[in-house]
């Protein structure tokens, strides 16, 4: 059994964590549910009776609210022009990215089809739906359905 789970990490009541995740700095509510292969990163938050599928990524600016659904292999960015090194030519560092580092909010009862990726600075609404494989570009309004490659809406959720 292998997980790492930081100090500063905050667990809610009942938190199912699976082996082999990566947690540090983040905070995770009552009743949900943390597949294997998972890493969340410090500063991301996690409502209550979420489930967060296997070999998922939240990076730092993620909020998901209550009753997500993460489906397996959903990657989160938070930098939509990532860089190697600086203006320098060094490895960047965490100061060297923050004025591009974009938040993204995923809204209550919100569902996230496995292998899709959003982009930083998202919000999906409330109750939307994502796609498999969908990479979405720019916010989902709530209850809707949207999928592709970019991410259109498709039609009102049911």
């Amino acid at each position: 059994m292998l997980k790492k789970i930081g100090n500063d990490v905050k667990l809610g009541e009942n938190v199912t964590v699976h082996d082999f995740v990566n947690l540090y700095g983040c905070e995770i509510g009552d009743n949900t549910k943390v597949g294997a292969f998972v890493e969340i990163q410090k500063g991301v938050k996690i409502g209550k009776n979420c489930k967060i599928s296997s070999h998922s990524f939240l990076c730092t600016g993620v909020e998901i609210e209550d009753g997500v659904f993460i489906g397996h292999n959903v990657t989160f960015i938070n930098d939509n022009y990532p860089h190697s090194v600086n203006y320098d030519g060094e490895i960047e560092k965490e100061t060297d990215w923050q004025d591009r580092f974009k938040k993204t909010s995923v809204r209550r009862g919100a569902s996230i089809g496995s292998s899709a990726t959003i982009l930083g600075g998202i919000t999906i609404g409330e109750g939307a739906v994502i796609g498999a494989g969908a990479v979405v570009t720019k916010d989902v309004e709530p209850h809707t359905i949207a999928a592709g490659v970019p991410a259109r809406v498709l039609r009102k959720a049911e």
